[in-house]
């Protein structure tokens, strides 16, 4: 790809300028918080990378839940790019790349629990304790049958919430689950998953210009190992790169 981007693509991705970035730390796979305290992580790499392709500066805003990224889009800190799951509800106002990461959406339940496998968690009386409006709330709102959601405002306190003991179980992105549960008898992560989070770039829908270039842009990085050079560095050794997508 041509580092010198023609002037109507630049205006088309970053219409300010500016390539103004949203960054969500909730999704600790994806971003965490670097030495110097700016964004780091893969999420960060890629906007990065891209604004030195544009030529132009990059600067990020931050926030703990993808509810709030997505929430910010129609609001007074709109962006120009973000990293989010792919969701047809999110969808019908921003545009998705194809994905770059597949993430796995897990259950921890206590040990003692009579929750076996991810079947086992939809049934009447389980309570689930999740993140709202993250992609795994957004998924088991349009599949559970039986089960209740019980929200809390990011995945972390959700987490916290399962371990105040008033919940069932607790949805989440694997890797933190995992973590969270490594070197304890007292909880348990569930075998397999119950979703495949694909995460994508994320731009405001209307850009049809910016839509193929950023098409274009991630597949590459997937192709020429960028993106799982980034993961690595960041010590996401676990995370799965998305396989290739036809233009």
């Amino acid at each position: 790809m041509d580092p010198c981007a023609p002037s109507d693509l630049v205006r088309a991705i970053a219409p300010t300028g500016t390539l103004r970035v949203a960054i969500n730390y909730g999704n600790v796979v994806l971003a965490q918080t670097g030495p110097d305290g700016a964004p780091a992580g893969v999420t960060a790499d890629l906007a990065r990378e891209l604004g030195r392709r544009l030529a132009v500066p990059v600067r990020f805003t931050t926030y703990d839940t993808a509810g709030k990224v997505v929430e910010a889009l129609g609001g007074d800190r709109p962006w120009d790019m973000a990293f989010l799951a792919i969701d047809p509800l999110r969808a019908e106002t921003i545009a998705f790349s194809p994905p770059y990461v597949i993430i796995e959406g897990a259950y921890m339940v206590p040990a003692t629990s009579t929750i076996a496998c991810n079947d086992d968690v939809d049934r009447a009386g389980i309570r689930i304790a999740v993140g709202r409006d993250t992609a795994y709330d957004l998924h088991l709102g349009r599949h559970l049958k039986a089960a209740e959601r019980v929200f809390a405002p990011t995945s972390a306190a959700a987490l916290e919430r399962f371990e105040r003991g008033d919940v069932d179980a607790v949805a989440s992105v694997r890797q933190p689950l995992e973590a969270r549960a490594r070197g304890r008898t007292d909880v348990r992560v569930l075998p397999g998953s119950f979703m495949a989070i694909r995460q994508a770039i994320a731009i405001p829908r209307g850009r049809p210009l910016a839509d193929g270039y950023i098409h274009a842009f991630i597949e590459a990085l997937k192709q020429d190992g960028f993106v799982a050079r980034s993961l690595e560095r960041s010590g996401q050794h676990e995370a799965v790169v998305a396989a290739g997508h036809r233009s």
